[in-house]
């Protein structure tokens, strides 16, 4: 069993809460973008798989992995006659100003696992741009050696173009890696990629979903310095 040098992180539902997150996020954007109508505010919710009364998203939402082109897409179903152009830039800009809700504190477990010699990474289906600024408002972009979204030319998940790219990047061989992430794209990802895949419960996806996918299921990332040092203990000595 190699040992893991590497790890690639999803954004939210990942490092960040899903829900804690993005949910009061999309019930504004829905009631802007419906202006205020009832009807069309319960169309949007249905087609962005939205549950307005909860706030929460249900497990079929294009929003839980999908790309911005995704949501847009949905809208548009729903609105043709908004201007595609103009909810772009309200999404990306309401996306960039939000507070992101830490998945367990990360500077310990970051900081830690550099500690440990690892080489950390970010793979996001959002944008490059509002994923680096949600990762300074909470500090700790700097720990992290590689940062991509579905726009840095590198393609979106389930495509395993980010997790090659950080290879390349790190230097790091796929088998030295492990993808972390809370959704099947995350871990399809992962897997076209050669990488160890970790599945974690704070998103969407349940466990039955994530687990034919995964080499290990975790209930979120802070297990995963506990996880490591069991691997290492299974991991066969060198002569």
């Amino acid at each position: 069993m190699q040992d893991i040098r590497g790890i690639v992180f999803d954004k939210d539902g990942t490092l960040f809460d899903f829900h804690r997150t993005w949910a009061a996020f999309n019930a504004r954007l829905i009631a802007d973008l419906a202006g205020g109508d009832i009807e069309r505010a319960a169309a949007l919710a249905e087609a962005l798989g939205f549950d307005l009364e909860e706030p929460r998203f249900l497990p079929d939402s294009p929003m839980i992995a999908g790309t911005i082109e995704v949501v847009i897409e949905a809208v548009a179903r729903i609105l043709p006659e908004l201007d595609e152009a103009l909810v772009v830039r309200q999404v990306r800009d309401g996306s960039h100003a939000i507070t992101p809700v830490e998945a367990v504190p990360l500077v310990p477990l970051l900081d830690g696992l550099i500690h440990r010699g690892l080489v950390l990474g970010v793979a996001t289906n959002d944008s490059e741009a509002p994923a680096r600024a949600h990762l300074a408002s909470l500090g700790v972009l700097d720990r992290f050696a590689f940062v991509a979204g579905y726009d840095s030319g590198h393609g979106a998940k389930p495509a395993p173009g980010m997790l090659d790219a950080f290879c390349r990047a790190t230097g790091l061989a796929p088998a030295a890696c492990a993808m972390i992430g809370d959704s099947a794209h995350d871990l399809v990802s992962g897997r076209a990629a050669g990488m160890v895949t970790v599945g974690v419960l704070t998103g969407i996806a349940e466990e039955a979903e994530l687990a034919p996918l995964a080499d290990v299921v975790l209930a979120d990332i802070g297990a995963l310095p506990g996880w490591l040092a069991d691997r290492g203990r299974e991991a066969p000595r060198r002569a």
